[in-house]
């Protein structure tokens, strides 16, 4: 089947707008059209060559929605027309990890995936005889691609795909870690103002936190960050304010839980010197370059505070993402307000601009 795509030919090199060639499902996977798909920071990392998962060329994108087209032998719980979100984190139902409650990781196809191949170790793009990989599993910025069936969810048929595309990173990634980890009458700061950090913002709300402290050196999205429920913002002077001392001083010695949305390992260092002693949270969802190691002091553990990670915010993505598109159509979480611009899939280097330029929050890109 031929389809449009946006091919990433190598790292620091715009995308480029092409026709592959896309090879039918084998045992296990699905041809997904993809109706809409968002535009993430992570995209943004394969394409400026600093994530170590990807394998050019490729065909970025983990933020869309669409519908079925094929089924390939041995899928059971889909068909076409249902309506689906790729999921970058896949639930197999069956591993020690899907068993457990502790943890929405599966690693049942993740050394296939981080090669940019299906799970038997083949790539179902092509041009031109060459072949094309897959980035994440899901590949969304490609009109047609092939999902294994564990990486899918099925949404509801009403759910606008133009919008509830968003759930498939950014808004269940924040949402979801706020309701995880923030506790009714919670103190919150959330480090990085992106699309992350504005749906830990409206998460930290809906799970009832009492304050709510935005960071971020551009002053861009504090009007959509105040809407969504943030008490107060904070702009670092890099010429030398003391952020820190700024959110004690807010809070009575630091907040419950501190969200580190940028990947920056100097800001989550922060996030965790910000958060209260004896039971602060410090929560990591920003990727940080490959290779890095953080230094923190061991005595701040000692004392009672926790520094751990969120993925997809906690949620498992064939079972649980459908409550939180029942809690946006019920108008519990909000999605038009993030979406700042809209395009069709032949300026998508655009969508990239603005976001290294921080005047969008999210561009959706349409692929039909």
């Amino acid at each position: 089947m031929r389809s449009s795509a946006a091919i990433c030919t190598a790292a620091g090199r715009p995308l480029e707008i092409a026709e592959v060639m896309v090879a039918p499902p084998r045992a296990g996977e699905v041809l997904v059209e993809i109706d809409h798909t968002g535009l993430c920071h992570t995209d943004l990392t394969a394409l400026e060559g600093a994530n170590a998962t990807a394998v050019y060329p490729l065909i970025p994108g983990h933020e869309g929605a669409g519908r079925v087209v094929e089924t390939g032998p041995g899928v059971t719980g889909l068909k076409p027309g249902d309506h689906v979100i790729p999921l970058y984190g896949p639930e197999c139902g069956d591993c020690a990890m899907c068993r457990s409650d502790r943890t929405n990781l599966c690693w049942t196809i993740k050394p296939t995936r981080d090669r940019g191949v299906m799970p038997e170790g083949s790539a179902r793009f092509s041009r031109d005889g060459e072949v094309i990989h897959h980035f994440m599993g899901t590949s969304t910025f490609s009109r047609y691609t092939v999902v294994p069936e564990i990486a899918l969810c099925r949404i509801r048929q009403d759910a606008p795909l133009n919008e509830v595309c968003l759930f498939g990173c950014g808004v269940t990634t924040g949402v979801g870690a706020a309701l995880s980890e923030v506790r009714p009458g919670d103190r919150v700061a959330v480090f990085g103002l992106g699309g992350i950090g504005i749906n830990i913002i409206q998460g930290a709300r809906i799970a009832g936190a009492s304050q709510i402290i935005g960071i971020d050196l551009s002053g861009s999205k504090t009007s959509l960050a105040q809407s969504y429920g943030m008490s107060h913002f904070i702009r670092p002077d890099p010429a030398g304010s003391d952020t820190v001392t700024e959110i004690r001083d807010l809070t009575q010695g630091g907040v419950d839980v501190a969200f580190e949305c940028t990947g920056v390992l100097s800001v989550m260092r922060l996030a965790l010197d910000a958060a209260v002693p004896a039971w602060g949270k410090a929560v990591l969802l920003g990727v940080e370059p490959p290779g890095s190691t953080l230094s923190v002091p061991p005595v701040q553990v000692r004392y009672g505070k926790s520094l751990l990670g969120s993925y997809f915010g906690g949620v498992k993505g064939r079972s649980g993402l459908g409550a939180l598109i029942d809690r946006y159509m019920a108008g519990e979480i909000d999605l038009k307000g993030q979406i700042t611009h809209r395009m069709p899939l032949a300026r998508i280097n655009e969508g990239f601009d603005l976001m290294r330029a921080g005047t969008s929050v999210r561009s959706v890109v349409s692929l039909v």
